[in-house]
């Protein structure tokens, strides 16, 4: 799966810390889902789709070989 996290936190202006402390994980959480090493949660991308204000399928992008 992959996300543009990373594209998002560039638009908002919003450093990997801001948004980790607003989800409610640490810094190196979203540094591991930025580089495609962790995957989320399903409440974990929902509270990260919240916080950009857009659907989870924008952020998330699900390839057919997962």
């Amino acid at each position: 799966m992959k996300n543009r996290i990373k594209i998002e936190r560039a638009e908002k202006d919003v450093t990997q810390q801001q948004l980790a402390e607003a989800v409610g994980v640490s810094r190196q959480t979203i540094v591991a889902i930025e580089k495609n090493r962790f995957l989320p949660s399903t409440p974990l991308a929902l509270k990260i789709s919240r916080f950009f204000g857009k659907p989870v399928e924008t952020i998330f992008i699900l390839e057919d070989s997962d």
